[in-house]
Protein backbone atom coordinates (compact mmCIF):
# COMPACT_ATOMS: atom_id res chain seq x y z
CA UNK A 1 0.00 0.00 0.00
CA UNK A 2 1.50 3.27 -1.22
CA UNK A 3 0.19 6.74 0.45
CA UNK A 4 0.38 9.61 -1.22
CA UNK A 5 -0.21 13.21 -0.43
CA UNK A 6 -1.20 15.95 -2.78
CA UNK A 7 -3.40 19.14 -3.37
CA UNK A 8 -7.24 17.92 -3.44
CA UNK A 9 -8.86 18.62 -7.14
CA UNK A 10 -12.41 18.83 -7.60
CA UNK A 11 -13.12 14.97 -7.76
CA UNK A 12 -12.12 14.75 -4.47
CA UNK A 13 -14.68 16.93 -2.67
CA UNK A 14 -17.75 14.59 -1.96
CA UNK A 15 -15.16 11.89 -0.51
CA UNK A 16 -13.51 14.58 1.46
CA UNK A 17 -16.83 15.88 2.57
CA UNK A 18 -18.33 11.73 3.74
CA UNK A 19 -14.35 11.35 4.77
CA UNK A 20 -14.74 14.69 8.05
CA UNK A 21 -18.34 13.43 8.82
CA UNK A 22 -17.33 9.81 9.35
CA UNK A 23 -14.17 11.09 11.25
CA UNK A 24 -15.98 13.47 13.49
CA UNK A 25 -18.65 11.56 14.03
CA UNK A 26 -17.92 9.81 17.62
CA UNK A 27 -15.19 12.61 18.25
CA UNK A 28 -15.78 14.54 21.88
CA UNK A 29 -15.42 18.05 21.04
CA UNK A 30 -16.79 17.82 18.02
CA UNK A 31 -19.71 20.31 16.54
CA UNK A 32 -20.75 17.97 13.74
CA UNK A 33 -20.31 20.72 11.50
CA UNK A 34 -16.79 20.19 10.29
CA UNK A 35 -17.81 18.99 7.01
CA UNK A 36 -19.66 21.67 6.01
CA UNK A 37 -16.97 24.32 7.29
CA UNK A 38 -14.84 22.81 5.06
CA UNK A 39 -17.44 23.21 2.16
CA UNK A 40 -17.86 26.83 3.20
CA UNK A 41 -14.20 27.79 3.43
CA UNK A 42 -14.10 26.32 -0.51
CA UNK A 43 -17.13 28.32 -1.49
CA UNK A 44 -15.43 31.56 0.08
CA UNK A 45 -12.25 31.17 -1.52
CA UNK A 46 -10.80 30.61 2.05
CA UNK A 47 -9.58 27.00 2.06
CA UNK A 48 -5.91 28.43 1.14
CA UNK A 49 -4.64 25.06 1.43
CA UNK A 50 -6.53 21.38 1.15
CA UNK A 51 -4.65 18.36 1.07
CA UNK A 52 -6.30 14.88 1.01
CA UNK A 53 -3.76 11.44 1.63
CA UNK A 54 -4.69 9.13 -0.69
CA UNK A 55 -4.26 5.13 -0.82
CA UNK A 56 -5.20 2.64 -3.45
CA UNK A 57 -7.17 5.55 -4.75
CA UNK A 58 -9.22 5.84 -1.88
CA UNK A 59 -8.86 9.41 0.12
CA UNK A 60 -7.90 8.14 3.57
CA UNK A 61 -6.92 11.49 4.94
CA UNK A 62 -7.27 15.24 4.58
CA UNK A 63 -6.55 18.83 6.33
CA UNK A 64 -7.89 22.26 5.50
CA UNK A 65 -6.26 25.27 6.19
CA UNK A 66 -7.67 28.90 6.35
CA UNK A 67 -6.31 32.58 6.77
CA UNK A 68 -7.04 33.77 10.65
CA UNK A 69 -7.33 37.08 11.48
CA UNK A 70 -5.14 38.74 14.75
CA UNK A 71 -6.17 41.91 16.60
CA UNK A 72 -3.08 42.94 16.79
CA UNK A 73 -2.78 43.33 12.66
CA UNK A 74 -0.06 40.49 12.03
CA UNK A 75 -0.68 39.20 8.57
CA UNK A 76 0.07 35.75 7.44
CA UNK A 77 -1.23 33.64 9.46
CA UNK A 78 -2.98 30.90 9.12
CA UNK A 79 -5.63 28.11 10.81
CA UNK A 80 -4.85 24.80 10.64
CA UNK A 81 -8.46 22.10 10.28
CA UNK A 82 -9.80 20.38 10.10
CA UNK A 83 -7.83 17.55 9.92
CA UNK A 84 -9.58 14.57 9.22
CA UNK A 85 -8.18 10.78 9.50
CA UNK A 86 -10.92 7.64 8.14
CA UNK A 87 -11.49 5.83 11.37
CA UNK A 88 -10.08 2.48 10.59
CA UNK A 89 -6.39 4.24 8.94
CA UNK A 90 -6.54 6.74 12.52
CA UNK A 91 -3.29 5.73 14.32
CA UNK A 92 -1.12 4.76 11.57
CA UNK A 93 0.73 8.10 10.95
CA UNK A 94 -1.78 9.14 8.45
CA UNK A 95 -2.29 12.24 10.22
CA UNK A 96 1.24 12.85 10.51
CA UNK A 97 2.08 13.17 7.23
CA UNK A 98 -0.59 15.68 7.05
CA UNK A 99 0.49 17.77 9.21
CA UNK A 100 4.20 17.40 8.15
CA UNK A 101 2.74 18.25 4.07
CA UNK A 102 0.37 20.72 5.46
CA UNK A 103 3.44 22.64 7.38
CA UNK A 104 5.70 22.31 4.45
CA UNK A 105 2.59 23.60 2.16
CA UNK A 106 2.28 26.76 4.69
CA UNK A 107 6.30 27.59 4.72
CA UNK A 108 6.57 27.64 0.43
CA UNK A 109 3.26 30.16 0.88
CA UNK A 110 5.55 32.39 3.05
CA UNK A 111 3.31 32.08 6.14
CA UNK A 112 4.34 33.38 9.46
CA UNK A 113 2.73 31.02 11.13
CA UNK A 114 -0.46 28.70 12.15
CA UNK A 115 -2.75 28.20 14.89
CA UNK A 116 -4.96 25.67 16.11
CA UNK A 117 -7.41 23.93 18.73
CA UNK A 118 -6.12 20.57 19.14
CA UNK A 119 -5.00 18.02 21.81
CA UNK A 120 -1.74 19.53 23.02
CA UNK A 121 -0.17 16.36 23.52
CA UNK A 122 -0.74 15.30 19.83
CA UNK A 123 0.06 18.82 18.52
CA UNK A 124 3.05 19.30 20.63
CA UNK A 125 5.47 16.78 18.27
CA UNK A 126 5.23 19.33 15.68
CA UNK A 127 5.79 22.26 17.21
CA UNK A 128 2.92 24.08 18.19
CA UNK A 129 2.90 25.57 21.75
CA UNK A 130 0.32 27.17 23.96
CA UNK A 131 1.58 30.85 23.62
CA UNK A 132 0.17 33.60 25.93
CA UNK A 133 -1.26 36.78 24.86
CA UNK A 134 -2.65 34.88 21.59
CA UNK A 135 -6.08 34.12 22.14
CA UNK A 136 -8.77 32.19 20.53
CA UNK A 137 -11.89 33.68 22.74
CA UNK A 138 -14.13 31.03 24.22
CA UNK A 139 -11.95 28.31 24.25
CA UNK A 140 -9.74 26.57 27.14
CA UNK A 141 -6.41 27.99 26.37
CA UNK A 142 -4.55 24.90 26.79
CA UNK A 143 -5.88 23.82 23.53
CA UNK A 144 -5.09 26.81 21.73
CA UNK A 145 -1.75 26.82 19.94
CA UNK A 146 0.55 27.97 17.44
CA UNK A 147 3.29 27.46 15.45
CA UNK A 148 5.85 30.25 14.21
CA UNK A 149 7.74 29.80 11.46
CA UNK A 150 9.40 33.42 11.90
CA UNK A 151 10.38 33.24 15.82
CA UNK A 152 8.06 36.46 16.08
CA UNK A 153 5.10 35.78 17.78
CA UNK A 154 1.83 38.22 17.43
CA UNK A 155 -0.05 39.22 20.32
CA UNK A 156 -3.83 39.21 20.20
CA UNK A 157 -7.59 37.84 19.45
CA UNK A 158 -7.79 35.25 16.62
CA UNK A 159 -10.53 34.77 14.25
CA UNK A 160 -11.21 32.44 11.96
CA UNK A 161 -13.42 32.93 8.93
CA UNK A 162 -17.25 33.34 9.03
CA UNK A 163 -17.19 29.76 7.06
CA UNK A 164 -16.29 28.37 10.67
CA UNK A 165 -19.92 29.07 11.98
CA UNK A 166 -21.52 26.64 8.67
CA UNK A 167 -24.31 24.33 10.03
CA UNK A 168 -24.96 22.95 6.67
Amino acid sequence: MSLGIRTEIPADIPAIEALTATAFASAPHSSGTEQFIVNALRRAGQLSISLVAEENGEIVGHVALSPVTISSGAQHWYGLGPISVAPARQGTGIGSRLMGAALAALRELGAQGCVLLGDPAYYSRFGFVVRPGLVLPGVPAEYFQSLSFSGEWPVGDVSYHVAFEATA
